[in-house]
């Protein structure tokens, strides 16, 4: 007992020792960062004096276009200021980066797609100590996230998508009812403080990309990064004039389009792991050979009539769209077979510059949205997997993005599950109470899927 209090003593210690020498490392870079952001300080100062004087004056720039010079000023100052702390995080030495937007605004309790998807999760997350307090310098939350720019979001979405949104806002918060429904199946709903919710969960997306990215740069082994955001986004596509399937914009959809506009990062592998088929995320690059989508999701459930194996992409894209249509009943076994002999060679073969992964756990065994039959450790294996494979063909650039999950409790374990690969901790002792609802996997007919799958793309 007494040995056990010790090495518990003696792990605190080099804890605290690793978290005092990186806070040393951050203050050193702090003192350059605040000279950039005196610098973007003072441009702000300087576009809004121009506001003034233009609006005070015959000769000047109208109200309307100086209040446009000026905001659009003060938003590339919010970004740049978030890009520079946030690239000062990504020198620390940190093994995951994470952000939260749990959507406060957005959220109807009786719904699966609530706050609390977001809120159990980081319970889970302290519980097993895998949080910035008790991880030193390995574990970093980003608390200098940004919200989104029209012009991230039109990259994906149309304008009209937006506005119709806004107008939908609006014609809520007058009839006072709060909550509206959007379909018969109640899978997708709105607020008055949707819109707002969205544009920020898009954003705390960008914000981790931006330090990944950074890290990228000065370190061969950069951290992972994780955005808990909510709403989810692998359903919204940019055909739709409505959201759907929970989803209001394409969050991982609008961060590809900005590894693409803003870092040069040109070739985007994308992995959707959740149950249901990414159809937003597929419509949005159906036609673009240099962003790869690769969805492994149950055949025939929701969305319906989507995510075909024989759908390849069209046009130039034709190609860059994987979807492995799998039986119900996969589960763990199955996937580390789809991973090595389909999403390995897919990925080599296409040579991206990033990984990013739509991140559902709805695969689990117990979550009631889906039929495969993942269990907690399985995501573990997975997160791993993925990890690896970011290392072997992007320089380690990787970016998670939550997406489907509606039991709470294994959602947030699998999510837990998932840090721990990150960090390169264990994966925690199976919990043998799923062998009760373990059933043989349909080994024979994921075995027809990979070998149609890999004819097909020629892996």
């Amino acid at each position: 007992m007494t040995k056990m209090f010790a090495n518990k003593d003696k792990k605190i210690k080099e804890v605290e020792e690793e978290s005092k020498q990186a806070k040393l490392q951050l203050n050193e870079i702090m003192k350059v960062m605040k000279t950039k952001l005196d610098l973007w300080t003072q441009l702000m100062s300087q576009m809004e004096s121009q506001t003034e004087v233009g609006s005070g004056s015959g000769t000047g720039m109208g109200e309307a276009a100086c209040r446009k010079v000026f905001l659009t000023s003060r938003t590339k100052c919010s970004i740049a200021s978030s890009m520079i702390l946030n690239e000062t995080y990504a020198s620390s030495g940190a093994k995951v980066i994470y952000s939260v937007a749990s959507g406060l605004g957005h959220h109807w309790e009786p719904h699966r797609e609530c706050r609390r998807r977001v809120t159990c999760i980081l319970d889970c997350l302290e519980v097993a100590n895998l949080t910035p307090k008790l991880q030193g310098s390995e574990i970093i939350q980003l608390d200098n996230i940004r919200t989104a720019t029209m012009e991230d979001i039109t990259s994906v979405h149309s304008r009209s998508y937006v506005s119709n949104l806004e107008k939908i806002m609006e014609e809520l918060d007058a009839s006072g009812e709060g909550i509206l429904p959007f379909d018969s199946i109640g899978s997708t709903y709105v607020t008055t403080k949707t819109l707002q919710s969205s544009f920020v969960a898009a954003g705390a997306g960008l914000s981790v990309v931006d330090s990944v990215v950074a890290a990228s740069k000065v370190s061969e082994n950069p951290p992972i990064g994780f955005a808990l955001i909510r709403p989810p986004g692998n359903h919204a596509s940019p055909y739709k004039k409505v959201p759907m399937g929970s989803c209001v914009f394409n969050n991982i959809a609008i961060a590809a389009r900005y590894t693409q506009r803003v870092h040069g990062l040109k070739r985007v592998f994308i992995i959707d792991t959740d149950v249901h088929h990414g159809n937003g995320t597929n419509d949005a690059f159906h036609d673009d050979p240099d962003v790869f989508f690769l969805s492994v999701h149950q055949d025939g459930l929701y969305p319906h009539n989507t995510g075909k194996v024989d759908d390849l992409g069209h046009g130039n894209g034709e190609g860059a769209t994987l979807n492995l249509a799998l039986p119900k009943l996969t589960g763990d076994v199955a996937m580390r077979n789809v991973f090595d002999e389909v999403i390995v060679p897919a990925a080599q073969k296409f040579k991206p510059d990033i990984i990013l992964v739509s991140a559902g756990y709805d695969g689990h065994v117990l979550d009631p949205h889906g039929r495969f039959q993942l269990t907690t450790g399985g995501y573990y294996t997975l997160t791993s997997n993925i990890k690896q494979l970011a290392k072997d063909v992007c320089g380690g650039r990787c970016v998670f993005f939550l997406e489907g999950g509606s039991n709470l409790t294994t959602l947030a374990n699998s999510v837990v599950e998932s840090f721990r690969a990150f960090v390169g901790e264990p994966s925690a002792p199976p919990d043998f109470k799923y062998n009760f609802f373990l059933v043989e996997e349909p080994s024979l007919k994921v075995k027809e899927v990979i070998q149609k799958i890999k004819h097909l793309h020629s892996l």
